[in-house]
């Protein structure tokens, strides 16, 4: 079964606080994403980035428009319903997607394997069950020593790969990822971007990242969207293979300093300072 994420006509419109009117943080954006997609969002701060990232994950619900997650198609043919693409409509959150926050959001009372089986406890999954899919994933993430160790004991850039370990043992259709590099030093932000790859390449989930990182978002991105300052709208897209190469050579400092990356790098970053200054 393949599995569809259907962004459709979506506005989110903040309704008025003291002093301020409501505010449109994302006008008429339309994306589609399919397994073993990798988008990656990059836009300058307020373009929304976060907002549509809470529209996926069920926080929020649009204004306008719709989303659908799911199977799309039945024997072959879409499914419609008074002209509307469906999947599962997406009206909350669910296990069906998988967030790694900014801050890991770990518990600190329980260690490391317990704060990774921690979803599947609360559906009820057996204690052998979930332990068995705990570990898997915690051997995925490259901590397979660390099972007992309180989350105080780790490193910021170990804990992310709890939280990415904790996101995958309740099997997503998939994964949202807020900004979750944003906070760790260069040579451990490298290390977990490589992880992350080799996550989405062994796993083939769909994946939705933000980052405020140009050379971070074209590593890892089969697609770049670039947003447009708010109300945000997606402007640009790019179709990228910067990832394939890097698990091709297992070199991400070579792919970055290829002249191909180097374009790229200077296109993204044109466009973001043209947005930025058509803002002013």
């Amino acid at each position: 079964m393949m599995n569809t994420l259907k962004i459709r006509d979506v506005s989110v419109v903040y309704p008025s606080s003291e002093g301020s009117g409501p505010v449109t943080a994302l006008s008429n954006v339309n994306l589609t994403m399919e397994q073993g997609d990798l988008v990656v969002a990059l836009g300058a701060s307020g373009c929304g980035k976060t907002s549509l990232l809470n529209l996926i994950a069920g926080f929020i619900r649009p204004t306008d428009g719709y989303l659908t997650l799911g199977n799309s198609k039945v024997d072959g043919y879409p499914r419609v319903l008074c002209g509307k693409d469906i999947g599962d409509e997406v009206v909350g959150p669910d296990a069906d997607r998988g967030v790694v926050f900014q801050k890991h959001a770990l518990l600190p009372w329980l260690d490391v394997v317990e704060n990774t089986e921690f979803g599947l406890k609360l559906q009820g999954v057996d204690k052998a069950e979930r332990r068995e899919r705990a570990i898997e994933y915690l051997k995925l993430v490259g901590l397979e020593d660390f099972h007992h160790h309180k989350i105080y004991q780790l490193s910021g850039g170990m804990q992310q790969r709890v939280g990415i370990a904790r996101a995958l043992t309740n099997d997503p259709k998939m994964l949202l990822l807020d900004e979750p590099l944003g906070a760790l030093d260069a040579l451990t932000r490298e290390s977990l971007q490589e992880l992350l790859l080799d996550v989405w390449c062994k796993t083939n989930k769909m994946m939705f990242f933000i980052t405020h990182s140009v050379d971070e978002a074209l590593l890892l991105a089969t697609r770049l969207i670039v947003m447009s300052p708010r109300p945000g709208r997606i402007t640009h897209q790019f179709d990228l293979d910067f990832n394939r190469q890097f698990l091709d050579s297992r070199d991400a400092r070579k792919v970055k300093s290829s002249p191909e990356f180097i374009a790229m790098r200077k296109q993204i970053l044109s466009i973001i300072h043209g947005d930025e200054q058509s803002a002013a």
